[in-house]
């Protein structure tokens, strides 16, 4: 393709981006402004303009899709760009490794394989002999934290890790066991070819005589040692030109849990001096409405670049924030939506229902289960498919059916007690027709399967006899539902004694919490949220036998119908959280739960928050037509009806950017909190004098512990100083 085509079809924003050259360069690329079109330009232009050797170009990318979609279209552009290297992070550590392992310090075979957690946890069990199974988990999940932050068994950092003066030790002896084998972890991908580049000099002239340009898209989802490896990639600290092109939006930054440092975009021109920032700020995917709101809401943190999305698609529809009564008046509020716009030719493809949590699903699950509305989870399994969720069925139904094979098998030794598949066959054997729980005492096990055996049959025993056998049915619970009522008598008489104690209780003394907790604290997972709402959904049934059989029966009957929904190749509403809408977009949009405590979460530091206004902004900026918030009044919350308050972002959207339905809350205004006034006339890339350190520009700003206004100056001297302009704005001038 002749350049001046795919030339011709960008805007000048996205043309200054793509032929410049020299400098660093930082393209601040805001939601639906065309980076992919970019990044992929600028590969092609690179070889067919400027005359770059294909092989001389490394793109790299976070997953294999982006990496494959972006090589797709930039041979499209340019057949050449087939000879570049366009990879993800963790691809072109292994490249490297297996290209340059033998000039290494490191005993890393050429032919190496990349061990998995799975392996981790093994191989720390034959390092370090006195770790349970449970400990080599955790202490393997802080190994690769460890190693996302470049801190090796000797850093002083290593205490910011993990607080166990024996973790240094513990590493140490993997480490040593690891380099035994010749094999990597995945942690190692990144940070052994930062360690070889900056500690090799032959490596590194090598590397950098090979690429002479060095390309990152998603930039502000980098880790800290994705950041040192492409410092050392690009020579920046030893004096080489390698041309440095990274990619990505600082508002949306939304992947602290899995290690992503914002800081590295913000830092960018800092670390890499001379850096030209191109704005991408024309959005071809939202109406300006829909971006007014994003807009109000992402310029209330102090720490970003600074950037105005302006839409291509003219003005749209005004948002509409509806408070509804109780999160049950929410799901059916969305229900009538979405079937109200099918009815008038609108596919159900085109919503998607946004919440925080996946375990907030299961409400919205339900409701199209019954109303025979097809919907897909996206990012996860269906509620009543995960892993915790049909752990704690099990039990609930072995409680019901002690004969109950499948059910035993799946809780028996969960968590491990010793009672491993052999003898799991010979309990079931011995107990054929009659309640597995009536196993003879004669019965030989093992000392350890004997045990974890009367453990699990007190456990079973003792929740068994928290259920009376009470003949009232849960009749109100199933009219409540139907009424589309948030409280019944079973709710409202007692709340100790609906069904949601019980189940709460069985989670607890199985060991289940315990269990999936540490798969959370390690994996970053929700699984006790997903508990949490189980337990919620079971508020409406007595505290009974029948209660618990009626429980079930309800459980089986919408999984019944959602697999005959299953079987069907039709358009469907799209369930799915906050984080995995990133990179996607829809017709119309619903974020829901937007409640203190639900949407931001709870006891967030100053940080925190930004990340999680951030995340706000980015599900806004996925609608294209709709867009609709829902707040609730009321929550079931563990097991009980909670009153809610309204989110703190809603006031921020700005009483003039939406339509309000419903009873307003009296904490919501639809005033935006004023920012205070320092934070304006001290904002980012102001230029300031202070007496003792001379001229300087402020690179970044933050909230202290307590609350106050942070402003990061770095002065032509070099130096970098943090200053509180509240006490210190007669020292810290702002220069006009």
């Amino acid at each position: 393709m002749n350049c001046d085509d795919y030339l011709s079809v960008l805007n000048e924003e996205q043309r200054e981006a793509v032929v410049h050259s020299g400098s660093p360069l930082l393209i601040l690329a805001g939601a639906g402004s065309g980076k992919t079109r970019v990044i992929t330009t600028k590969i092609a232009y690179l070889i067919g303009e400027l005359g770059y050797n294909p092989s001389s170009i490394l793109a790299v990318t976070f997953t294999k899709k982006a990496a494959n979609e972006m090589k797709e279209r930039a041979v499209n552009l340019e057949p050449r760009s087939a000879y570049s290297q366009i990879r993800t992070f963790h691809s072109f550590g292994s490249w490297f490794l297996r290209s340059y392992s033998e000039e290494s310090d490191f005993t890393i075979s050429k032919n190496f394989t990349v061990y998995d957690d799975d392996d981790m946890i093994t191989l720390l069990t034959k390092a370090v002999p006195h770790l349970t199974k449970k400990d080599a988990k955790h202490y393997a999940h802080k190994i690769s934290l460890a190693k996302d932050y470049c801190l090796l068994p000797e850093s002083e950092m290593l205490y910011t890790i993990e607080e166990d003066p024996c973790f240094p030790e513990i590493y140490s002896k993997y480490e040593e066991r690891l380099r035994a084998t010749g094999n990597v972890d995945f942690g190692d991908l990144i940070l052994l070819p930062y360690l070889i580049l900056h500690e090799n000099e032959s490596v590194r002239k090598s590397i950098q005589n090979r690429f002479k340009v060095i390309m990152v898209d998603e930039y502000q989802d980098s880790n800290v040692a994705q950041f040192k490896l492409l410092k050392e990639l690009s020579g920046i600290d030893h004096g080489t030109q390698t041309y440095v092109c990274v990619v990505g939006d600082d508002d949306q930054s939304i992947y602290k849990f899995r290690g992503a440092e914002v800081q590295n975009i913000l830092n960018f021109e800092t670390e890499f001096p001379n850096t030209k920032i191109v704005r991408l700020e024309t959005n071809y995917r939202s109406s300006t409405q829909i971006l007014n709101c994003a807009e109000n809401v992402v310029k209330n943190n102090c720490d970003r670049l600074g950037k105005r999305l302006i839409s291509a698609r003219g003005d749209g529809k005004k948002p509409t924030l509806v408070f509804l009564p109780t999160q049950d008046d929410e799901t059916e509020f969305c229900r009538t939506l979405i079937e109200q716009a099918y009815e008038n030719g609108i596919p159900y493809s085109e919503w998607a229902i946004l919440y925080r949590t996946n375990a907030q699903s299961l409400g919205f699950e339900t409701e199209f289960i019954h109303e025979k509305i097809p919907y897909s989870v996206v990012g996860t399994l269906k509620f009543y498919d995960r892993e915790e969720v049909k752990d704690t069925i099990a039990w609930l139904s072995f409680i019901l059916n002690k004969k109950d094979e499948i059910s035993f098998r799946r809780i028996v030794n969960k968590p491990v007690r010793g009672i491993g598949n052999t003898t799991q066959e010979k309990i079931i054997d011995a107990t054929r027709n009659c309640s597995i729980l009536e196993l003879g005492d004669d019965f030989k096990l093992t000392k350890k399967a004997s045990e974890g055996w009367k453990n699990f049959k007190l456990v079973v025993e003792e929740l068994s006899e928290m259920l009376p056998d009470d003949p009232s049915t849960s009749e109100a619970a199933s009219l409540a539902r139907t009424a589309g009522e948030s409280e019944s008598p079973a709710a409202t008489e007692s709340e100790s004694r609906n069904l949601s104690s019980f189940i709460q209780a069985v989670i607890l003394k199985s060991g289940l919490e315990e269990y999936h907790k540490e798969q959370d604290d390690n994996d970053g997972t929700q699984k006790i949220s997903n508990l949490e709402e189980l337990v919620n959904s079971a508020v409406l049934y007595p505290c009974t036998l029948q209660g618990l059989v009626d429980f079930i029966d309800h459980i089986n009957l919408d999984k019944s119908a959602q697999e005959e929904d299953d079987g069907q190749d039709i358009d469907r509403v799209t369930l799915i959280t906050l984080h995995n809408t990133k990179g996607l977009e829809f017709n119309r949009v619903i974020i829901t739960g937007l409640e203190t405590g639900l949407f931001p979460r709870s006891e967030k530091t100053a940080d925190e928050l930004e990340e999680e206004r951030r995340l706000f902004y980015v599900g806004i900026t996925r609608a294209k037509n709709d867009l609709y918030f829902t707040s609730c009044a009321s929550r079931r919350l563990y097991g009980k009806t909670s009153p809610m308050a309204p989110s703190q972002f809603l006031n921020e959207l700005g009483k003039g950017n939406v339509r309000v339905l419903g009873q307003k809350p009296s904490s919501y205004t639809g005033e935006k909190n004023e920012k205070n006034p320092l934070e304006s006339k001290y904002c980012r890339g102001r230029f300031v004098y202070n007496d003792d350190y001379g001229h300087g520009q402020i690179i970044g700003t933050s909230k202290s512990e307590d609350g106050e206004f942070v402003v990061t100056v770095k002065f032509e001297t070099g130096g970098i100083k943090k200053f509180l302009p509240k006490y210190q704005s007669s020292s810290l001038l702002v220069e006009d």
